[in-house]
């Protein structure tokens, strides 16, 4: 449990920079996000989950 939360809080730091140097960079995303296809969007998640899924299964092991 100790490393999901330190997980987390990497996720939450990393995610924190990014809005905080390209603000701009970040809204043009989410524009980007809402006009792309539910579908799509839940593939590339899937994805992004298994590759780090793989990371953390290669990093563990």
């Amino acid at each position: 449990m100790n490393d999901f939360v330190t997980a987390l809080g990497l996720v939450l730091v990393i995610e924190g920079i990014l809005y905080a140097v390209l603000p701009g960079g970040m809204k043009t995303i989410m524009r980007g996000a809402l006009e792309t296809s539910d579908q799509t969007l839940r593939m590339t998640g899937l994805a992004i989950a298994a590759m780090g899924l793989i990371i953390v299964w290669i990093i563990r092991g």
